[in-house]
Order: C-alpha cells, then structure tokens, then sequence
C-alpha cells in the first residue's frame, strides 16, 4: 500500500489529537487505536495502488464507527493540513487527482 496515504493519515489523526484532546507529543489511547485501525485498513484494501478515496469507494471496509471517526478527524484536519503540511496536501490532492483520472471507480475489487 501506499507509504505517502498511511503518512497524510497519520498527520491527520496528529493534528486533531494535538488540538482536541491536547496531546502534544503523541497520540491519546482514542486516536491510538484509530490511526492503527486505519493503518490494517489501508494494508488491505482490496483495490491495492488503485485505490480511490474512501469517500468515493464501493467497499467500506471501516466498521461503522470507526468510520465515523475516521469522517470527523479528516474533517476537522483536512483544511488544516494545508497550513501544517502544505506539500504532503498538495501532493495528496494530486495524487488523487490522477488516480481517480487512471482508475475510475466502476468495477468492483472482487468478481466471480
């Protein structure tokens, strides 16, 4: 799986602990337990390099809540990240661009 998708996760989990439950050096048990649940997340998507954003995925392999965690931290971190870690956005953004553009979502990981 992507190193760059699991690091832009990561400093997004990083932002939102750091402000919303003020930990400044590392993660609380909550946001733990999160980035290491979307850490097997991301190891084992099905659709590999070519996976799109989760947003636009066919297969939600995130449990409920945690899929509603997830939502909340990127919410609130998305917009920051573009003044905390301005390239990792940029280069986010882009790769996602192209991704979508190479591998448009329209089949399914799984086919019998």
């Amino acid at each position: 799986m992507n190193e760059s998708e699991k690091k832009v996760v990561n400093k997004m989990i990083a932002i939102y602990c750091r402000a919303n439950h003020k930990r400044v050096s590392e993660l609380c048990e909550e946001c733990a337990a999160l980035r290491n649940y979307a850490m097997k997340r991301l190891e084992n998507c099905p659709f590999g390099e070519k996976k799109p954003t989760c947003g636009s995925c066919t297969v939600h392999c995130y449990k409920n809540d945690m899929r509603l965690r997830i939502k909340e931290v990127m919410r609130f971190s998305g917009p920051r990240m573009l003044f905390r870690h301005p390239i990792d956005t940029v280069r986010h953004f882009y790769r996602e661009y192209r991704r979508d553009r190479l591998f448009p979502v329209t089949e399914k990981p799984f086919h019998k």
